[in-house]
């Protein structure tokens, strides 16, 4: 079972690290709500500021998919095993790294579960409104897998591959101003 945690978030963003390392530059932000880098993971909340609850649960394999709002896989990365749940301003939110199975140097898959990401979205929130489960277990390098979406994470899955903007339609029984005759 998985310790719940207040993990204060700054800037729409908490980790899951090794050893406070925040390799940002390799960061994939292509799907919205988890960005895996090079060693660990960064999580995109829907809150600007403020607290949400996560926990982290090590597994020996994949879980079943439960039902939340959001659930995106990515794989991660860790070198020593010192993976803890972080708060960007302010550090590991316990002292003890996760425990890994079966070693804590290598691939991981890491399934991302979120719920009320919408509902105070880019604002500031001190009571918890947003909760996220991380799942890691071993695994190997593999693509992003979308298993549950919503429409902030299909924005962000769309934006790496742009359509041509079009101007929207104006509503209907609209008449554009009309110009002075100069």
């Amino acid at each position: 079972m998985a310790d719940w945690h207040q993990v204060f978030v700054n800037e729409g963003t908490f980790g899951l690290l090794v050893d406070g390392l925040i390799p940002v530059e390799t960061a994939d932000w292509s799907n919205g709500l988890v960005a895996s880098m090079y060693q660990g993971a960064l999580i995109s909340t829907g809150i600007n500021t403020g607290y949400v609850e996560a926990a982290v649960a090590a597994r020996e394999s994949a879980p079943m998919a439960e039902t939340w709002d959001e659930i995106v896989e990515v794989s991660v990365r860790t070198q020593g095993g010192n993976l803890k749940l972080e708060s960007l301003m302010f550090g590991p939110v316990t002292d003890a790294p996760i425990p890994l199975p079966p070693s804590p140097s290598g691939w991981y898959r890491l399934r991302v579960h979120a719920c009320g990401r919408a509902l105070l979205r880019d604002m500031v929130s001190m009571d918890p409104v947003e909760k996220y489960l991380l799942t890691i277990w071993p695994g190997s390098e593999k693509n992003v897998t979308v298993v549950r979406t919503s429409e902030r994470i299909e924005w962000a899955t769309q934006a790496q591959h742009p359509t041509p903007a079009r101007e929207p339609a104006p509503p209907v029984g609209h008449n554009p101003p009309m110009r002075k005759p100069s």
